[in-house]
Protein backbone atom coordinates (compact mmCIF):
# COMPACT_ATOMS: atom_id res chain seq x y z
CA UNK A 1 0.00 0.00 0.00
CA UNK A 2 1.42 3.41 -0.83
CA UNK A 3 2.01 5.79 1.52
CA UNK A 4 -0.62 8.96 1.49
CA UNK A 5 -2.32 11.22 3.86
CA UNK A 6 -5.36 13.71 3.35
CA UNK A 7 -5.91 16.95 5.71
CA UNK A 8 -9.33 19.31 6.48
CA UNK A 9 -10.00 21.95 8.41
CA UNK A 10 -9.96 25.78 7.97
CA UNK A 11 -7.51 28.40 9.69
CA UNK A 12 -10.27 29.43 11.58
CA UNK A 13 -12.15 26.84 12.53
CA UNK A 14 -11.89 24.38 15.66
CA UNK A 15 -9.17 22.46 14.58
CA UNK A 16 -6.79 21.22 11.54
CA UNK A 17 -7.05 17.09 10.94
CA UNK A 18 -4.67 14.39 8.92
CA UNK A 19 -5.22 10.85 8.10
CA UNK A 20 -1.88 8.69 7.27
CA UNK A 21 -2.95 5.97 5.72
CA UNK A 22 0.15 3.06 4.42
CA UNK A 23 2.16 3.59 7.49
CA UNK A 24 3.42 0.25 8.80
CA UNK A 25 3.26 -1.27 12.46
CA UNK A 26 5.43 -1.11 15.59
CA UNK A 27 6.79 2.25 14.01
CA UNK A 28 7.99 3.79 17.63
CA UNK A 29 6.82 7.35 17.80
CA UNK A 30 8.47 10.39 20.11
CA UNK A 31 5.35 12.33 21.02
CA UNK A 32 7.70 14.89 22.26
CA UNK A 33 9.46 15.32 19.10
CA UNK A 34 6.49 15.40 17.40
CA UNK A 35 5.15 18.67 18.72
CA UNK A 36 8.55 19.79 19.01
CA UNK A 37 8.73 19.96 15.47
CA UNK A 38 5.35 22.19 15.28
CA UNK A 39 6.49 24.86 17.41
CA UNK A 40 9.85 24.68 15.36
CA UNK A 41 7.43 26.04 12.66
CA UNK A 42 5.98 29.08 14.98
CA UNK A 43 8.83 30.33 15.35
CA UNK A 44 10.74 33.06 13.25
CA UNK A 45 11.47 36.75 13.15
CA UNK A 46 8.69 38.38 10.99
CA UNK A 47 5.86 36.06 12.43
CA UNK A 48 2.74 37.99 12.57
CA UNK A 49 0.02 37.67 16.26
CA UNK A 50 -1.34 34.20 15.41
CA UNK A 51 1.65 32.45 16.57
CA UNK A 52 1.05 34.37 20.32
CA UNK A 53 -2.22 32.97 20.19
CA UNK A 54 -1.51 29.39 18.71
CA UNK A 55 0.47 26.52 21.10
CA UNK A 56 0.50 23.98 18.29
CA UNK A 57 0.24 19.96 19.48
CA UNK A 58 -0.83 16.84 17.43
CA UNK A 59 -3.46 14.80 19.52
CA UNK A 60 -3.11 11.66 18.12
CA UNK A 61 -6.61 9.71 18.04
CA UNK A 62 -6.24 6.79 15.99
CA UNK A 63 -3.63 3.67 14.71
CA UNK A 64 -1.56 4.07 17.30
CA UNK A 65 -1.60 2.33 20.75
CA UNK A 66 0.89 1.96 23.85
CA UNK A 67 3.58 4.48 21.39
CA UNK A 68 3.24 1.90 18.67
CA UNK A 69 1.98 2.44 15.36
CA UNK A 70 -0.47 -0.79 14.62
CA UNK A 71 -0.72 -0.33 10.37
CA UNK A 72 -4.05 1.15 10.92
CA UNK A 73 -4.85 4.14 9.59
CA UNK A 74 -3.28 7.36 12.08
CA UNK A 75 -5.61 10.56 12.77
CA UNK A 76 -4.27 13.28 14.46
CA UNK A 77 -5.38 16.51 15.32
CA UNK A 78 -4.30 19.82 15.89
CA UNK A 79 -6.31 22.48 17.67
CA UNK A 80 -6.86 26.31 16.94
CA UNK A 81 -6.89 28.06 19.66
CA UNK A 82 -7.92 31.18 17.80
CA UNK A 83 -11.48 29.31 17.14
CA UNK A 84 -12.71 30.82 20.51
CA UNK A 85 -12.89 33.97 18.30
CA UNK A 86 -14.29 33.13 15.59
CA UNK A 87 -17.08 30.36 16.88
CA UNK A 88 -20.04 32.38 15.77
CA UNK A 89 -18.41 33.55 12.43
CA UNK A 90 -17.35 29.80 11.64
CA UNK A 91 -20.08 28.30 12.99
CA UNK A 92 -20.96 25.43 10.90
CA UNK A 93 -24.95 25.92 11.42
CA UNK A 94 -26.75 29.24 9.55
CA UNK A 95 -26.76 32.20 11.52
CA UNK A 96 -28.02 35.21 11.24
CA UNK A 97 -26.70 38.73 10.92
CA UNK A 98 -25.04 41.46 8.80
CA UNK A 99 -22.20 40.64 5.97
CA UNK A 100 -20.11 42.96 8.58
CA UNK A 101 -21.13 40.44 11.75
CA UNK A 102 -20.49 37.26 9.37
CA UNK A 103 -16.74 38.90 8.54
CA UNK A 104 -17.88 38.46 5.04
CA UNK A 105 -15.16 38.92 2.68
CA UNK A 106 -16.07 40.15 -1.07
CA UNK A 107 -12.89 42.16 -1.81
CA UNK A 108 -10.27 39.59 -2.74
CA UNK A 109 -6.22 40.03 -2.33
CA UNK A 110 -4.14 40.10 -5.37
CA UNK A 111 -1.53 37.10 -5.01
CA UNK A 112 -4.14 35.33 -2.92
CA UNK A 113 -6.15 32.69 -3.63
CA UNK A 114 -9.45 34.73 -3.10
CA UNK A 115 -10.80 35.51 -6.21
CA UNK A 116 -10.10 32.60 -8.80
CA UNK A 117 -11.21 30.54 -6.03
CA UNK A 118 -14.62 32.37 -5.60
CA UNK A 119 -15.14 31.85 -9.52
CA UNK A 120 -14.18 28.47 -9.73
CA UNK A 121 -16.72 27.21 -7.08
CA UNK A 122 -19.66 30.07 -7.25
CA UNK A 123 -18.41 31.62 -3.46
CA UNK A 124 -19.37 35.19 -3.00
CA UNK A 125 -18.22 35.12 0.36
CA UNK A 126 -14.41 34.56 -0.27
CA UNK A 127 -13.77 33.60 3.16
CA UNK A 128 -14.53 30.24 2.56
CA UNK A 129 -11.45 30.01 0.67
CA UNK A 130 -8.78 31.86 2.24
CA UNK A 131 -10.22 29.98 5.20
CA UNK A 132 -8.72 26.32 3.78
CA UNK A 133 -6.01 28.07 1.43
CA UNK A 134 -4.29 29.74 4.32
CA UNK A 135 -0.86 28.92 4.55
CA UNK A 136 -2.47 27.28 8.34
CA UNK A 137 -2.68 24.43 6.85
CA UNK A 138 1.14 24.00 6.72
CA UNK A 139 0.97 23.51 10.48
CA UNK A 140 -0.55 19.76 9.77
CA UNK A 141 1.44 18.78 7.26
CA UNK A 142 4.32 19.44 9.23
CA UNK A 143 2.64 16.90 11.58
CA UNK A 144 2.35 14.18 9.07
CA UNK A 145 5.97 14.87 7.95
CA UNK A 146 7.58 14.97 11.59
CA UNK A 147 5.65 11.20 11.51
CA UNK A 148 7.67 10.50 8.11
CA UNK A 149 11.05 11.90 10.05
CA UNK A 150 10.83 9.48 12.83
CA UNK A 151 10.36 6.92 10.40
CA UNK A 152 13.67 7.31 8.47
CA UNK A 153 15.46 7.98 11.57
CA UNK A 154 15.29 4.47 12.11
CA UNK A 155 17.08 4.41 9.22
CA UNK A 156 19.58 7.09 9.70
CA UNK A 157 18.32 9.72 7.49
CA UNK A 158 19.21 12.71 9.07
CA UNK A 159 17.34 16.32 7.70
CA UNK A 160 18.37 19.39 7.70
CA UNK A 161 16.65 23.14 6.73
CA UNK A 162 18.27 26.33 6.54
CA UNK A 163 17.28 29.78 5.16
CA UNK A 164 19.39 31.03 1.96
CA UNK A 165 18.04 34.40 1.20
CA UNK A 166 15.31 36.76 2.81
CA UNK A 167 15.15 39.51 -0.27
CA UNK A 168 18.07 41.52 -0.26
CA UNK A 169 19.86 39.77 2.09
CA UNK A 170 21.93 36.66 1.36
CA UNK A 171 23.38 34.28 3.90
CA UNK A 172 27.13 33.20 2.07
CA UNK A 173 27.92 29.28 1.79
CA UNK A 174 29.49 27.49 4.69
CA UNK A 175 30.74 23.80 5.32
CA UNK A 176 29.20 22.50 7.85
CA UNK A 177 28.21 19.09 8.95
CA UNK A 178 24.60 18.19 9.22
CA UNK A 179 24.51 17.72 12.68
CA UNK A 180 25.94 21.57 13.45
CA UNK A 181 23.62 23.14 10.79
CA UNK A 182 20.92 21.52 13.00
CA UNK A 183 22.18 23.19 15.56
CA UNK A 184 23.17 26.56 14.54
CA UNK A 185 19.76 27.28 12.66
CA UNK A 186 17.83 25.71 15.41
CA UNK A 187 19.56 28.81 17.41
CA UNK A 188 18.60 31.27 15.26
CA UNK A 189 15.70 33.53 14.94
CA UNK A 190 15.83 33.13 11.26
CA UNK A 191 17.49 29.68 10.64
CA UNK A 192 21.33 30.78 9.80
CA UNK A 193 24.44 30.26 11.03
CA UNK A 194 25.74 33.18 10.32
CA UNK A 195 25.07 35.70 13.24
CA UNK A 196 26.07 38.69 11.35
CA UNK A 197 23.09 37.44 8.72
CA UNK A 198 20.94 36.98 11.20
CA UNK A 199 20.91 40.40 12.27
CA UNK A 200 20.98 42.09 8.62
CA UNK A 201 18.27 40.13 8.09
CA UNK A 202 15.97 41.26 11.64
CA UNK A 203 16.79 44.59 10.53
CA UNK A 204 15.51 44.06 6.99
CA UNK A 205 12.32 42.61 7.83
CA UNK A 206 11.54 45.85 10.34
CA UNK A 207 11.88 47.78 8.06
CA UNK A 208 9.53 45.68 5.85
CA UNK A 209 6.88 45.59 8.47
CA UNK A 210 7.44 49.58 8.95
CA UNK A 211 6.60 49.80 5.46
CA UNK A 212 3.45 48.42 5.51
CA UNK A 213 4.87 45.26 3.23
CA UNK A 214 6.13 42.09 3.21
CA UNK A 215 8.86 39.92 1.69
CA UNK A 216 9.89 36.36 0.57
CA UNK A 217 13.29 33.97 -0.05
CA UNK A 218 14.72 31.14 -0.30
CA UNK A 219 15.37 28.15 1.61
CA UNK A 220 17.30 24.70 1.51
CA UNK A 221 16.43 21.72 2.39
CA UNK A 222 19.43 19.04 3.03
CA UNK A 223 18.68 15.02 3.40
CA UNK A 224 21.54 12.69 4.45
CA UNK A 225 21.79 8.80 4.55
CA UNK A 226 19.82 8.38 1.60
CA UNK A 227 20.22 5.28 0.11
CA UNK A 228 21.52 4.90 -3.81
CA UNK A 229 18.06 3.43 -6.08
CA UNK A 230 14.77 5.67 -4.30
CA UNK A 231 12.83 6.59 -7.24
CA UNK A 232 12.79 5.03 -10.91
CA UNK A 233 13.29 6.39 -14.23
CA UNK A 234 10.87 4.04 -16.17
CA UNK A 235 7.63 6.40 -15.88
CA UNK A 236 7.82 10.44 -15.46
CA UNK A 237 5.75 9.64 -12.32
CA UNK A 238 8.22 7.81 -10.50
CA UNK A 239 11.13 9.64 -10.62
CA UNK A 240 11.45 10.76 -7.22
CA UNK A 241 13.40 14.55 -8.16
CA UNK A 242 10.46 15.28 -9.94
CA UNK A 243 7.69 14.58 -6.70
CA UNK A 244 9.91 16.05 -4.27
CA UNK A 245 9.36 19.22 -6.91
CA UNK A 246 5.58 18.79 -6.87
CA UNK A 247 5.66 18.28 -2.95
CA UNK A 248 7.61 22.05 -2.56
CA UNK A 249 5.61 23.61 -4.96
CA UNK A 250 2.61 22.84 -3.04
CA UNK A 251 3.63 24.97 -0.13
CA UNK A 252 1.52 28.01 0.26
CA UNK A 253 3.55 30.63 -1.40
CA UNK A 254 6.40 28.71 -3.44
CA UNK A 255 6.68 29.81 -6.98
CA UNK A 256 10.06 27.74 -7.50
CA UNK A 257 12.27 24.94 -6.93
CA UNK A 258 15.62 23.60 -7.36
CA UNK A 259 17.51 20.16 -7.00
CA UNK A 260 21.03 20.64 -6.63
CA UNK A 261 22.31 23.80 -8.53
CA UNK A 262 19.16 24.05 -10.14
CA UNK A 263 19.36 26.39 -12.66
CA UNK A 264 22.26 27.37 -12.35
CA UNK A 265 23.14 24.36 -14.46
CA UNK A 266 21.44 26.33 -17.34
CA UNK A 267 24.92 28.52 -17.81
CA UNK A 268 27.54 26.06 -17.05
CA UNK A 269 29.56 23.44 -19.03
CA UNK A 270 28.97 19.80 -18.85
CA UNK A 271 32.42 19.29 -17.47
CA UNK A 272 31.18 21.98 -14.55
CA UNK A 273 27.73 20.11 -13.54
CA UNK A 274 28.00 16.54 -13.45
CA UNK A 275 29.52 14.80 -11.04
CA UNK A 276 32.07 12.04 -11.77
CA UNK A 277 31.75 8.51 -10.28
CA UNK A 278 34.21 7.27 -7.74
CA UNK A 279 34.44 3.93 -5.78
CA UNK A 280 36.16 2.75 -2.60
CA UNK A 281 35.76 -0.56 -0.87
CA UNK A 282 35.05 0.83 2.37
CA UNK A 283 32.40 3.44 0.71
CA UNK A 284 31.32 1.78 -2.12
CA UNK A 285 30.10 3.75 -5.45
CA UNK A 286 29.95 8.03 -4.91
CA UNK A 287 30.44 11.20 -6.48
CA UNK A 288 33.60 13.46 -6.26
CA UNK A 289 30.88 16.33 -5.89
CA UNK A 290 27.32 16.85 -5.28
CA UNK A 291 25.93 19.55 -7.75
CA UNK A 292 23.43 17.28 -8.90
CA UNK A 293 21.84 17.60 -5.48
CA UNK A 294 21.98 13.36 -5.01
CA UNK A 295 20.09 12.84 -7.89
CA UNK A 296 20.47 11.10 -11.26
CA UNK A 297 17.88 9.65 -13.91
CA UNK A 298 14.99 10.73 -10.69
CA UNK A 299 16.85 8.03 -8.57
CA UNK A 300 18.44 9.02 -5.64
CA UNK A 301 22.54 8.37 -6.29
CA UNK A 302 23.49 7.88 -2.42
CA UNK A 303 25.09 11.74 -1.96
CA UNK A 304 22.73 14.19 0.25
CA UNK A 305 19.87 15.37 -1.55
CA UNK A 306 19.69 19.04 -1.77
CA UNK A 307 16.70 21.35 -2.54
CA UNK A 308 15.96 24.62 -2.57
CA UNK A 309 12.56 26.10 -2.93
CA UNK A 310 11.77 29.91 -3.19
CA UNK A 311 8.59 31.64 -1.24
CA UNK A 312 7.39 34.70 -2.80
CA UNK A 313 6.32 37.75 0.12
CA UNK A 314 2.93 36.88 1.64
CA UNK A 315 0.26 38.98 -0.15
CA UNK A 316 -1.63 40.33 3.05
CA UNK A 317 -0.31 43.66 2.96
CA UNK A 318 -0.85 45.60 5.55
CA UNK A 319 -0.88 48.93 2.84
CA UNK A 320 -3.11 46.97 0.67
CA UNK A 321 -3.17 46.88 -3.18
CA UNK A 322 -5.62 47.81 -5.78
CA UNK A 323 -8.32 45.24 -6.11
CA UNK A 324 -11.56 44.74 -7.01
CA UNK A 325 -15.18 44.72 -5.03
CA UNK A 326 -16.80 41.67 -6.36
CA UNK A 327 -20.26 43.55 -5.09
CA UNK A 328 -20.20 46.59 -6.71
CA UNK A 329 -17.10 46.13 -8.86
CA UNK A 330 -16.20 49.05 -8.52
CA UNK A 331 -12.06 49.42 -7.17
CA UNK A 332 -10.79 49.64 -3.76
CA UNK A 333 -8.19 48.77 -1.78
CA UNK A 334 -7.53 44.50 -1.05
CA UNK A 335 -9.19 43.13 2.70
CA UNK A 336 -6.38 42.77 5.18
CA UNK A 337 -6.20 39.79 6.91
CA UNK A 338 -3.83 39.59 10.22
CA UNK A 339 -0.58 38.00 8.50
CA UNK A 340 2.98 37.86 8.54
CA UNK A 341 5.97 40.28 7.27
CA UNK A 342 8.14 37.52 6.67
CA UNK A 343 7.53 33.36 7.28
CA UNK A 344 10.98 32.44 5.14
CA UNK A 345 11.83 30.55 8.13
CA UNK A 346 8.83 28.94 9.02
CA UNK A 347 8.72 27.96 5.31
CA UNK A 348 11.87 26.37 5.71
CA UNK A 349 11.07 23.59 8.36
CA UNK A 350 7.36 23.53 6.27
CA UNK A 351 9.57 22.40 3.26
CA UNK A 352 12.11 19.96 5.83
CA UNK A 353 8.67 18.13 6.28
CA UNK A 354 7.44 18.20 2.75
CA UNK A 355 10.75 16.58 1.49
CA UNK A 356 10.46 13.78 4.36
CA UNK A 357 6.80 12.71 3.47
CA UNK A 358 8.11 12.36 -0.26
CA UNK A 359 11.40 10.82 1.31
CA UNK A 360 9.41 8.43 3.50
CA UNK A 361 6.80 7.91 0.48
CA UNK A 362 9.44 6.67 -1.99
CA UNK A 363 11.32 4.46 1.01
CA UNK A 364 7.96 2.40 1.91
CA UNK A 365 7.65 1.97 -2.18
CA UNK A 366 11.13 0.54 -2.43
CA UNK A 367 11.36 -1.78 1.03
CA UNK A 368 7.48 -2.34 1.56
CA UNK A 369 5.94 -4.36 4.45
CA UNK A 370 3.36 -4.38 6.71
CA UNK A 371 5.82 -3.68 9.67
CA UNK A 372 9.20 -2.21 10.38
CA UNK A 373 10.56 -5.98 11.13
CA UNK A 374 9.74 -6.47 7.71
CA UNK A 375 10.75 -3.43 5.82
CA UNK A 376 14.27 -3.30 7.58
CA UNK A 377 14.87 -7.01 6.47
CA UNK A 378 14.24 -5.54 3.40
CA UNK A 379 16.39 -2.77 3.63
CA UNK A 380 19.41 -4.43 5.09
CA UNK A 381 18.73 -7.00 1.82
CA UNK A 382 19.09 -4.31 -0.34
CA UNK A 383 22.19 -3.04 1.36
CA UNK A 384 24.19 -6.06 1.36
CA UNK A 385 22.93 -6.56 -2.57
CA UNK A 386 24.81 -3.06 -3.62
CA UNK A 387 27.82 -3.95 -1.58
CA UNK A 388 28.33 -7.28 -4.08
CA UNK A 389 27.50 -5.34 -6.69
Amino acid sequence: MSLRYLTAGETHGPQLTAIIEGLPSNLTLDFEALNFQLQRRQKGYGRGRRMQIEKDTAQIVGGVRHGYTTGAPVALVVANNDWTHWQNIMNIEPIEGTDEEKRRVHRPRPGHADLNGGLKYNLKDLRNVLERSSARETTVRVAVGAIARQFLEEFGIKIAGQVIRIGEIEAPPHDLSIDELIEKTEASSVRVVDAETEKQMEAYIDQIKLDGDSIGGIVECIVEGVPIGLGSYVQYDRKLDARIAQGVMSINAFKGVEIGIGFEAGILRGSQVHDEIMYEKERGYHRASNRLGGFEGGMTNGMPVVVRGVMKPIPTLYKPLQSVDIDTKEAFTAQVERSDACAVPAASVVMEHVVAWEIAKAFLEKFGGDSMEEIRTNYNQYLAQLERY
